[in-house]
């Protein structure tokens, strides 16, 4: 499958930067227009995506409302991060067609992704082909999910389950733990896994602080993702502004020493 234009901006920024920052930004937890404000500070500084969705109520209007004002107020990439086939919008640039690899569930490894292609393509959107793995804890994502989680202490599980991904065709690998998560996917995990994959490794869920993102590009990831440390902030723009300074400062310090 021919690389889209988004997935090869992330590639080159991945090579130019060695670190990359996202922000999942979920609709149903802001306002359309609170969102497109939230996507100017971002952009501002130095998020290098916006990832909209991730929970089951982020869709039909409210998803392309939010989507649209984003657009309008920022010039960032904005890639669908679907929690259901019903994700989808005609003005994001990208989606995350995911598979999560370690669901006990065919619905989530193969079953939504067959419901979902065709509107998909029908709308036009770039298609970025991702294994999503869920570590422990898991949280929400893990019991929607019905994953048969990995364990903490074991980061081979985690590197076989990525490098299976990349060889069914992902370009990407997500190790994610869950939203709310106390804390990520551990460094030794990480190392583990961006040793045997050759494409973009995000780590999700848990990303709280400035430390535990320096830690986690350091350790090999190519991108953090980081949603519920600025949901924390319920709309307090200052101080999401001084979060994303922070930690996007941190991914950048992180990835410069890596290269």
């Amino acid at each position: 499958m021919k690389e889209g234009k988004v997935y090869k901006k992330i590639t080159r920024l991945i090579d130019e930067t060695g670190g990359l920052t996202f922000m999942q930004l979920d609709p149903p937890n802001f306002d359309p227009e609170t969102s497109g404000k939230i996507a100017k500070i971002a952009e501002e500084n130095g998020v290098n995506a916006l990832a909209v969705g991730g929970s089951v109520g982020a869709q039909g209007r409210i998803l392309d409302d939010s989507i649209k004002r984003i657009k309008e107020n920022s010039s960032i990439p904005v890639i669908l991060f679907p929690g259901n086939i019903a994700t989808l919008s005609s003005n994001a640039d990208a989606i995350y067609f995911m598979s999560m690899l370690n669901s006990n569930d065919p619905y989530w490894i193969s079953g939504a992704q067959i419901g979902s292609s065709l509107p998909i393509k029908k709308m036009g959107l770039e298609v970025i082909p991702t294994s999503y793995i869920i570590i422990e804890p898991g949280e929400a994502v893990g019991w929607m999910g019905r994953a048969q989680l990995i364990p903490r202490h074991k980061s081979y599980l985690a590197a076989v389950t990525a490098l299976a991904g990349e060889y069914l065709g992902s370009k990407l690998i997500i190790l994610e733990s869950g939203g709310g998560s106390p804390t990520c996917a551990p460094k030794e995990m990480i190392a583990a896994t961006k040793k045997v994959v050759d494409v973009p490794l995000l780590v999700a869920g848990g990303v709280r602080t400035e430390k535990a993102a320096y830690e986690t590009i350091k350790a090999g990831a190519d991108i953090i993702q980081v949603g519920s440390t600025f949901e924390a902030s319920k709309g307090n723009l200052k101080e999401m502004a001084k979060k994303f300074s922070t930690i996007t400062g941190a991914v950048k310090k992180a990835g410069k020493e890596k290269r």
